[in-house]
C-alpha cells in the first residue's frame, strides 16, 4: 500500500474529505460516484407462485439461496405456497431476520437454480437499470456496506421469530452508491478472482479431510473386528479393547468461582467447553486466577457436555472447567477419539441426558480397540498428524485469503483505492 492511499485512509479516519471525494449520508466517496436511493437501482418483485413451482429456497450464509430441504433435510415451508414470491436466476431476496454473521439480516442472489420460491417475509428485488452490474451488488451486500443503512431505518424492537422491524417503503428509500458502470464491472471482477481463490483454497482442505476421514475408517478396525482393513507393514497382531481409563489418565474438571474469571492472559487459561477448542487446538479465550482442576501442554481436552465429544490439543497448562476433561492420552488415543467424535459416538451416549453430558464413569469405561505393539499405535498417529498439519496450513492459507478479501472489500468498495479502467 503506497504513501498516498495511506495518508487518504487516515483523513477518512479523521473524518476530512481528501481531494477528489465527496461526503454523502453512508460516508466519503469518490467525487463521481452516485448516491441513489435503493428504489433508483433496484425494483421490488412481488411475483406469487402462481406456477406450483415446488423449489422452496432458504438463505443460507456459505450456499446462498439453496433449496431448504437439501439445507435442512426437511421442509419447513407452509402446506400451501401459493402466496410465496416466485424467484428467477440472477433476481435478489433478503432476509431480514438477523443471525450469526448477518446482524441485519442476509441479502443473496439466485444462482444455482432456475427459479424458486421465498417466504413472503422475505424482501425481493432486481436490478432495474441496464448500466448496473449485479456482481458489484453481490459484493456490496455481501461485505456489509448497507448495514449501516438497514440499522438506522430499523426500528426499536423485534417481530416474532427475530425479524428486524423494517417496513417495505423504508427499505427500498434506503441509500446507496453507485460507482460508473465500468468501474463497477472492475471492482466485481477483482472481487471475483478473489472468492475463485478461497474457493479453491477451501476445496483442498475438504479433499484432505475426506482423505482423512477415508483413512479412519482403514486404519482403524470396522464395528465387530479386531483388526484394520489396511495395517502398516511388520504388524499382524490383533487389537485389543481396553478401556480408555485404563489407557490413559483422566481429569473431569471443575469450574472456578464465577468472581474470579478475566481477561488477563498473564493467568491462568480456562478452558470451559467447544467454544475454547478450535481446528483441534486450544484457543485461549477466557482466563482465571484460581486453579482448580489442570491439564498440561501436551494434554487431550475433551468436551463432555453440551456437545459432549469433541477434542483438541492444547499447547498451554490449562484449568479445567466442569465442562470438559483432560486426558493424558497420545496421537493415537487423540485420533481414536476424533473417530468417535465424527461418528456421534458421544451424541449417542448423550442422548438421554438434559444437558447432553457424559460424567466421569462413562468417560472412563469407554471401550476402545488398541494395538498391542506401541509402534502400531506410533505409525497411525503420526501418519494423521502429518494429514492434520497438512489441513491446518491450508486453512492458515484459506484464512490470510479471507483476510485479503476483506481489506480489498473495504478498499475497493468505498472508492479509497480506484481501479485502472
Amino acid at each position: 500500500m503506497n504513501n498516498n492511499i495511506k495518508q487518504r485512509i487516515e483523513k477518512i479516519r479523521r473524518g476530512e474529505v481528501p481531494e477528489g471525494y465527496k461526503k454523502t449520508k453512508i460516508g466519503i466517496v469518490p467525487e463521481e460516484w452516485e448516491e441513489l436511493r435503493f428504489k433508483n437501482i433496484f425494483k421490488r418483485l412481488t411475483r406469487k407462485n402462481t406456477e406450483g413451482n415446488k423449489n422452496v429456497l432458504t438463505i443460507s450464509a456459505q450456499y446462498g439461496l439453496i433449496n431448504q430441504e437439501s439445507f435442512f433435510n426437511k421442509s419447513i415451508a407452509s402446506e400451501n405456497t401459493d402466496n410465496y414470491f416466485l424467484l428467477r436466476k440472477g433476481e435478489f431476496a433478503y432476509n431480514k431476520s438477523y443471525s450469526n454473521g448477518y446482524p441485519f439480516g442476509a441479502f443473496k442472489r439466485l444462482e444455482k437454480y432456475e427459479s424458486g420460491i421465498v417466504s413472503p417475509l422475505y424482501i425481493c428485488f432486481s436490478v432495474t437499470k441496464q448500466n448496473r452490474c449485479p456482481e458489484f451488488y453481490i459484493q456490496y451486500f455481501e461485505a456489509g456496506k448497507i448495514n449501516s443503512e438497514i440499522k438506522a431505518i430499523a426500528q426499536e424492537g423485534a417481530r416474532n421469530h427475530g425479524l428486524l422491524n423494517i417496513s417495505v417503503e423504508d427499505f427500498f428509500n434506503a441509500y446507496i452508491v453507485s460507482p460508473h458502470l465500468a468501474e463497477q464491472e472492475k471492482i466485481a471482477e477483482i472481487l471475483q478472482t478473489q472468492d475463485k481463490v478461497i474457493k479453491l483454497q477451501q476445496k483442498k482442505i475438504d479433499e484432505l479431510k475426506r482423505l482423512k476421514k477415508a483413512y479412519l475408517a482403514k486404519l482403524f478396525p470396522k464395528k465387530g473386528c479386531n483388526v484394520p482393513e489396511i495395517r502398516f507393514p511388520g504388524f499382524t497382531d490383533a487389537w485389543e479393547q481396553r478401556k480408555l481409563g485404563e489407557e490413559c489418565e483422566i481429569t473431569m474438571g471443575q469450574s472456578p468461582y464465577g468472581s474470579t474469571y478475566s481477561e488477563t492472559p498473564s493467568d491462568f487459561i480456562l478452558v470451559q467447553g467447544n467454544a475454547d477448542l478450535k481446528d483441534g487446538w486450544v484457543f485461549p479465550r477466557i482466563w482465571t486466577t484460581q486453579k482448580t482442576k489442570t491439564a498440561h501442554a501436551g494434554d487431550l481436552i475433551m468436551s463432555v457436555r453440551a456437545p459432549a465429544g469433541a477434542i483438541g490439543k492444547t499447547a498451554y497448562d490449562v484449568v479445567l472447567g466442569r465442562g470438559v476433561a483432560g486426558i493424558n492420552g497420545n496421537e493415537f488415543i487423540y485420533q481414536t477419539l476424533v473417530k468417535m467424535d465424527s461418528e456421534r459416538y458421544w451424541k449417542k451416549l448423550a442422548a438421554g441426558s438434559t444437558f447432553e453430558s457424559v460424567n466421569s464413569d462413562v468417560v472412563k469405561n469407554v471401550e476402545l480397540l488398541v494395538p498391542q505393539d506401541i509402534d502400531e499405535q506410533k505409525k497411525i498417529g503420526e501418519y494423521f498428524s502429518i494429514l492434520d498439519h497438512l489441513i491446518t496450513l491450508h486453512q492458515r492459507k484459506l484464512g490470510e485469503e479471507q483476510k485479503k478479501k476483506k481489506a480489498l472489500l473495504q478498499l475497493l468498495l468505498t472508492g479509497i483505492v480506484r481501479v485502472k479502467l
